[in-house]
């Protein structure tokens, strides 16, 4: 088994609940926070994935609840996913037929490249780079689903 698992089917793959622990850098000023919580992709009318994560981020020792919402959208084929902000705007595509993605956002002055890796069945991952004039961070999210 190599180090990327193939996915034939990314909303399949997504669907269901998982639990998320994240650890952010700053590079700049070298701080680190983490998150913990659980993201859940849950059947969105029409098509597609609603993906919702809620649980607490501890940033310089103060712990503050978090919680973000995506849609996951059917891509061109089953193993692509096309990824939204919750009021619609485009995010990032995602094509997890390979194991291993990476993707672009731009935001302002700001570049954010995700890379996202299947490790297997019930465990993948993210790392978001972001590097901007005002920004240098390094975020790493593992998830494993929960049964």
């Amino acid at each position: 088994m190599g180090e990327f698992w193939p996915v034939p089917d990314a909303l399949r793959y997504l669907a269901g609940s998982w639990r998320a622990e994240r650890s952010v850098r700053d590079l700049a000023s070298g701080e680190t926070g983490e998150f913990s919580g659980t993201t859940a992709f849950d059947p969105l009318e029409g098509g597609g994935l609603l993906h919702h994560e809620s649980g607490v981020f501890v940033w310089q020792g103060v712990p503050r609840p978090a919680e973000r919402t995506l849609r996951f959208l059917p891509g061109s084929s089953p193993g692509k996913a096309e990824v939204r902000f919750s009021d619609g705007r485009p995010f990032h595509d995602l094509d997890l037929t390979s194991g291993h993605h990476v993707a672009d956002h731009p935001c302002a002055a700001d570049l954010y490249r995700g890379e996202f890796t299947v490790l297997d069945a019930d465990h993948w991952r993210s790392v978001w780079r972001v590097r901007g004039p005002a920004k240098d961070l390094v975020l790493t999210t593992g998830y494993v689903r929960e049964c």
